[in-house]
């Protein structure tokens, strides 16, 4: 009778501990999901994909402004390590088709690109190496309104960058800016 009394016992402390695994459970699953529902998109960019007409003619070209691939044996992709975010090279006609969208995109297309120097005379520099590795120069540096000093250069698809030093966006030893509040 003994062994039948600890059983029953042992059994109520087992449900016992179901009942609160069960609670622990539940309340888990409710603060997770309510979680899930209130967070928001991160305010950050990891990676930057341009979808480019000639793979290895992009790839050619950045490299000659001394960018090294991230994964040098990729052969339908090129990831370029910048910073903390990634740039990516990818076929056009891919791209277009990876994300369902029309091929027949013609002009700007309202986005470019920026690279923040520390220097004016580092401003000179990364547009006269772009234009030597094949770049077109639609701007040349010059001062701005805002109070720097910048000018643009196209890569071999059109793609526009910003190369500006800008003195209120200091730089840190990384590459990265902060812009204040």
């Amino acid at each position: 009778m003994r062994s039948v009394v600890k059983g029953l016992l042992d059994c109520h402390a087992f449900w016992q501990w179901v009942n609160l695994t069960e609670i622990f459970h539940c309340t888990t699953i409710k603060h997770n999901f309510d979680h899930k529902l209130k967070k928001t998109m991160e305010q950050r960019v990891s990676i930057i994909t341009l979808g480019v007409a000639d793979l290895d003619r992009s790839r050619k070209f950045y490299e000659s402004l001394g960018w090294r691939p991230s994964i040098p044996d990729t052969k339908d992709i090129v990831f370029f390590q910048a910073g903390g975010i990634a740039l990516a090279l990818f076929p056009r006609a891919n791209l277009v088709k990876d994300a369902r969208i029309s091929a027949d995109g013609q002009g700007f297309g309202g986005v470019s690109l920026a690279y923040n120097a520390r220097s004016r005379e580092e401003v000179d520099s990364v547009l006269a190496e772009a234009k030597a590795a094949g770049a077109n120069l639609p701007k040349p540096a010059q001062n701005a309104f805002w109070g720097g000093y910048s000018g643009y250069f196209s890569d071999p698809d059109g793609f526009l960058w910003e190369v500006a030093w800008n003195p209120s966006f200091p730089i840190a030893e990384d590459g990265s800016i902060r812009i204040s509040d």
